[in-house]
């Protein structure tokens, strides 16, 4: 219980700071559109401007705290406010954008943990000087290059170059989105190169922790007396090493899929992927306040629940934890 209230006050502290924050960038999106309709129209930045407020329905000179009341007021009732350049209440936006996020956020961290964990045991297990050297020259070369850089060559070489693989959106405008083999096979493809681009980026850095925490538990007296009851070396790594080297592991994973759920937005921009990110990118370009509160909103709450979720699991795979 008390990490929950903990938890909550968190996001509480947070929204505050995002508010701040948001309020206090240069430009609004009154001025933004105005500047908009004056080189399109050439109007006079009076008229522009008058007309920017009456498009949006957004009056920059409220006061900071009647904002702030507002937006409080929002987050207690569940309604988060109206876009002010969808013209979409955020909510609806949110609940579009985020089955996207988790889309490519859970297949990717899900296989490169996976890949991750069973090269890192192999590796431990192999003790070869060749496996180790390749794993280090991977890691120093991929572990320092920002996943986005590693987005825009997968871009050149699979979509440009070799035209394999689409570069943008979720899914084609031809096919009809819902439950059919056409739409699952169009997103998967979509899905492939955001997904690549994190697992590239991220494979190395669980080999590396895996086989780490692999070599201490192979030092282990009780290794040794598995040995010599005579159990299977397939045994021995699965039901010996693979279980108590991944349990440092549990705790890694729920807090990267929180890092990561706040690191989406250039993945997103880049491949155009209506997710998160994507939304976050549009709404911090055109100074759209409510639909950014609403992302940041998103965004906190995933990574402290991520944070407690990783409490949980180690307990959960930890038997010595569960009592305190």
């Amino acid at each position: 219980m008390k990490k929950i209230l903990m938890a909550i006050f968190t996001i509480l502290i947070s929204l505050v700071i995002v508010f701040g924050v948001i309020q206090s960038m240069p430009g609004d999106p009154v001025d933004i559109l105005a500047q908009e309709i004056v080189k399109s129209e050439n109007l006079p930045y009076d008229l522009a401007y008058a007309r920017a407020i009456a498009t949006l329905n957004y009056d920059p000179s409220m006061p900071l705290i009647e904002r702030f009341m507002d937006y409080v007021k929002g987050i207690l009732s569940g309604d988060l406010g109206t876009s002010l350049a969808y013209k979409k209440p955020v909510i609806e936006i949110i609940q579009g954008a985020l089955p996207w996020t988790l889309l490519i956020l859970t297949v990717s961290l899900a296989c490169s943990f996976t890949v991750g964990i069973l090269l890192g045991i192999y590796i431990a297990w192999k003790q070869k000087k060749s496996l180790n050297a390749a794993l280090t020259v991977y890691q120093s070369v991929f572990g320092s290059i920002p996943d986005y850089i590693v987005a825009y060559l997968l871009v050149f070489i699979f979509a440009v170059t070799l035209g394999l693989f689409p570069s943008k959106g979720a899914y084609s405008s031809n096919v009809t989105p819902g439950f059919n083999v056409s739409f699952i096979l169009d997103v998967m493809k979509h899905a492939f190169l955001p997904v690549l681009s994190y697992f590239v980026t991220t494979v190395a850095a669980w080999t590396v922790g895996m086989r780490a925490n692999a070599v201490t538990v192979l030092g282990e007296d009780y290794l040794t007396y598995a040995n010599v009851r005579g159990l299977s070396n397939r045994r021995i790594l699965i039901h010996y090493v693979g279980r108590n080297a991944m349990l440092p592991m549990i705790t890694s994973l729920a807090v990267t899929f929180g890092l990561m759920f706040g690191g989406s937005p250039l993945i997103e921009n880049l491949f155009l992927y209506p997710g998160v990110g994507y939304y976050l990118n549009m709404a911090i370009a055109r100074r759209d306040y409510p639909l950014m509160q609403g992302m940041f909103l998103i965004i906190i709450i995933m990574v402290v629940f991520s944070s407690l979720l990783a409490e949980f699991l180690y307990k959960v795979f930890n038997p010595r934890l569960r009592g305190r």
